[in-house]
């Protein structure tokens, strides 16, 4: 496996559309290859979850994965190890909740916006088999922002606010408490 270098804001493959990725693409060598090097990659930077169009691949792959002890986001419920091929979301309601995300595409900046609490997933595994998930709280976020990426979309995209964009320095020293508190109440509410 190999880590890969991570695009960053301004490289136009972070605004396209990705394209869905066909069963002999996703049965293949290449694509294959592609998903544990993002999953290497994504470890390696201690993300949350990674995009194939921040490695520079337009296409609809995504890995997400909360280790525990991971040091960028040691507030975050854990998510085991999963790769979301084509995947679609729903809005399973209107319920919202404010979020401070950060992302690898964007080093050291973070910001506030809202996302969906309840979000139902369709997706395929690396194997090709459908799966239907209902995801809720801060992981609902993770996955949202894992298929803005694969539209073309980052988190900034999404601030009402951009006056609570700051460097990871600043969050932590003016933000990071408040933010924590906000989010173990939902997760104490709904769930991870």
């Amino acid at each position: 496996m190999t880590v890969l270098p991570i695009r960053e804001m301004g490289d136009p493959v972070l605004r396209e559309e990705a394209r869905a990725v066909t069963s002999e693409e996703l049965a293949g060598e290449e694509v294959q290859r592609l998903i544990d090097d993002m999953i290497e990659t994504m470890r390696a930077a201690d993300g949350a979850g990674l995009a194939a169009p921040q490695v520079g691949v337009p296409l609809r792959i995504a890995v997400i994965e909360v280790r525990a002890g991971n040091p960028r986001y040691p507030y975050k419920p854990p998510i085991p190890l999963t790769v979301i091929v084509n995947p679609e979301l729903t809005m399973l309601d209107g319920a919202t909740f404010a979020t401070n995300e950060g992302c690898l595409s964007m080093p050291n900046v973070r910001g506030d916006l809202e996302r969906f609490e309840n979000v139902g997933v369709r997706y395929l595994d690396r194997d090709g088999e459908v799966h239907e998930e209902t995801r809720r709280g801060l992981t609902a976020g993770t996955f949202q922002h894992e298929v803005d990426h694969l539209d073309g979309i980052l988190f900034v995209d999404r601030m009402t606010d951009m006056s609570s964009l700051s460097t990871w320095e600043e969050f932590e020293r003016h933000g990071k408490a408040d933010f924590v508190a906000r989010i173990e109440a939902l997760v104490a509410r709904v769930g991870s």
